[in-house]
């Protein structure tokens, strides 16, 4: 649990309260990750604009694999239990399990793949990347444009990660999440 000092959602004013409510009005709650980053509501607001730059152009399919990969090479609880509810959205319940435990093995397109194992590298060893990581998204006919934004969206999920990891943020499950796609998201970080 974040040693972070937070208030109740009845409690928050200002940009903080705007910020609540926004949550309030997309899940039904305000997640731990939302409390604890509104500590500096310029900053969380920032961030909603990167993300958003990053993400709006990009096919959300691709968006949502890209930050499960990210976040299962980060071990990030947090961010894979919410875009694996995210991801819901775009893919299959029953695929995305199989994403969960095994993308190699849960029936993607090899560019999709491809996709997965840059984010995955970036995540875990970015300074071993080469021209040949890129080279291989671009054989998989991903153009300039999608490989910086591939390369964007990883590196995105690894700053809000760490942060989350760094502050000791409690990890929220949410709600709707089945038993089956809670523990394959779960069971290998």
């Amino acid at each position: 649990m974040s040693i972070i000092a937070t208030p109740e959602p009845g409690e928050a004013t200002g940009e903080v309260a705007e910020i609540y409510a926004e949550d309030i009005a997309d899940t039904g709650y305000v997640p731990s990750h939302t409390r604890v980053m509104a500590v500096n509501p310029e900053a969380y607001r920032a961030w909603e604009n990167l993300i958003g730059a990053i993400a709006r152009p990009m096919d959300k399919r691709r968006y949502e694999l890209i930050t499960l990969a990210a976040a299962g090479a980060l071990r990030s609880k947090a961010c894979r239990l919410a875009h694996g509810k995210k991801s819901l959205q775009y893919i299959s319940e029953d695929q995305l399990v199989r994403i969960a435990r095994d993308y190699h093995d849960a029936g993607l397109s090899a560019a999709e793949v491809a996709l997965m194992e840059f984010a995955e590298k970036l995540s875990t060893d970015s300074a071993a990347m080469t021209d040949a990581d890129s080279t291989t998204l671009r054989d998989h006919g991903f153009t300039d444009r999608e490989i910086v934004d591939i390369a964007l969206a990883a590196a995105a999920r690894n700053y809000y990660s760490r942060a989350l990891h760094a502050l000791g943020v409690e990890v929220d499950v949410p709600a709707g999440l089945s038993e089956p796609l809670r523990s394959a998201l779960m069971d290998s970080l």
